[in-house]
């Protein structure tokens, strides 16, 4: 089982608060309901804490596809410094230096990385919970700063954790980095996996598959995927991809068709590979030559779908049941609509949501690809999340819409903050965390712990 899909207990829930200035009517989160019957006091305690919260243990949450099964999480929040309104915001913490990197959550600690350009090194960051305290800092390298896109960062990977070690990826000139540490900030073991050269800079998170930590090195090189040992940092298997292109997705692991699959997009085809031993499954060609978004996966339909990129433009559904060369037999439905190359787009029950960067949002029916609706959301970095029944739009001036999925567009909120936001949200038992271009923020009620 990958340790990255545990589930930890304890919940509490927010307030329902107004909206800014728009006399808008809140609507309410819809409560979550025990529809199976335990049998005995012995078999209801163990089990109700598990079903009541979640960690958000690495890029994209304990899934590894924006999602969260928590049902209480704030709809409603302001942070406006400057006017003086802060509604539903429990803490903010200034981040030393500066990244895209996404904040993590396990237990009691927040975790992200961020890069500080006067000292030229990249800081790991472990916070408090339940104040925002920084409780210590790692500097995990020392580097000249590498060329990278004026969107990019110098610390946008994500770290990921097993809840007894927090791993993160850099770049040190032309080599990736993978590190570990424990929860108290004692460096485990830190490696050189292989060579990585792209002119936009670096992107990789690392994710968890039993033993293994795996990282995308694809580049503008001998590109690869690698799996590293957890306990110590060794190669496991490491595959070698056939084209030489920079792309950034982060991989998504699933049971499908009967195998494990680790499916990506990147090097010029979508692809799926066993995370045991790096061997290729299936791959589709193109349909462009860049990605950075994540691939979803839904249950309902049984499909996968991937969004690209550049320099053309598609959408994908795709069945994930081949074996080698699939290009021509399993693309269920594709389109040019919608596409998004940086944010990662979402599965929410019948729909599939996904941003553009330009900041069009679009739905669309997930078994058959047609456009429900689209909406201006306002450009977007960030990759959508949801919890509740809803699916939060965080857009890179700080505001949050927060949509209920369906046929028709329907708005449940607008959320502001006062900073531009490139970063993920995190969602974590009943609070959500939101990393902006100077702050790190908890929203909602403090924590019953």
């Amino acid at each position: 089982m990958n340790r990255c899909a545990e589930i930890v207990a304890r919940a509490s829930r927010p307030c329902d608060l107004c909206d800014r200035h728009t006399g808008e009517t809140p609507v309410p989160l819809p409560r979550g309901s025990w529809k199976a019957f335990f049998i005995g006091v012995v078999a209801l305690v163990p089990l109700l804490p598990w079903a009541s919260a979640e960690n958000w243990p690495g890029w994209r949450g304990p899934r590894g596809d924006g999602t969260s099964l928590e049902t209480n999480t704030p709809t409603h929040w302001i942070a406006r410094p400057h006017w003086g309104a802060n509604i539903n915001i429990f803490w903010q913490t200034e981040i030393p230096g500066d990244g895209h990197a996404s904040p993590i959550v396990w237990g009691d600690r927040v975790f992200t990385v961020s890069a500080r350009q006067d000292h030229q090194d990249r800081i790991l960051l472990c916070f408090e919970r339940g104040t925002g305290k920084i409780r210590w800092q790692r500097t995990v390298l020392e580097s000249p700063l590498e060329k990278k896109h004026s969107l990019n960062s110098y610390a946008s990977s994500t770290p990921v954790t097993d809840g007894e070690l927090v791993y993160v990826a850099f770049l040190d000139r032309l080599e990736m980095v993978v590190a570990a540490y424990d929860l108290d900030g004692n460096q485990k073991w830190l490696v050189r996996p292989g060579p990585f050269a792209s002119m936009h800079g670096f992107f990789s998170s690392p994710i968890l598959f039993e033993d293994k930590v795996v990282v995308n090195g694809d580049h503008d090189g001998e590109s690869y995927l690698v799996a590293l040992s957890r306990a110590e940092g060794k190669t496991l298997w490491k595959t070698p991809r056939q084209n030489r292109t920079r792309s950034y997705c982060v991989p998504l692991i699933r049971e499908l068709a009967g195998r494990t699959q680790m499916v990506l997009s990147g090097d010029k085809c979508v692809a799926s590979y066993d995370p045991n031993n790096g061997k290729r499954h299936w791959g589709i060609d193109g349909p462009t030559d860049q990605f950075v978004a994540s691939p979803v996966y839904s249950p309902k339909t049984g499909l996968l779908y991937i969004t690209g990129g550049y320099p053309d433009h598609h959408i994908l559904a795709i069945k994930p049941d081949g074996r080698g060369d699939v290009t021509q037999t399993h693309i269920v439905w594709r389109t040019s609509r919608g596409v998004a190359y940086v944010p990662s787009p979402i599965i929410a029950g019948d729909y599939f949501l996904i941003v553009s960067d330009s900041g069009v949002a679009h739905c669309f029916d997930a078994a058959t690809g047609k456009l429900l609706w689209q909406e201006r959301l306002g450009e977007h970095h960030a990759s959508l999340v949801s919890a509740g029944g809803l699916v939060y739009f965080l857009n890179d001036d700080g505001v949050t819409h927060v949509v209920k999925p369906g046929a028709e567009f329907q708005l449940v909120a607008k959320c502001l903050l006062s900073e531009k936001c490139f970063a993920s949200p995190a969602i974590s038992e009943s609070q959500i965390f939101i990393r902006s271009d100077k702050h790190l923020f908890c929203i909602g009620q403090p924590n019953k712990r």
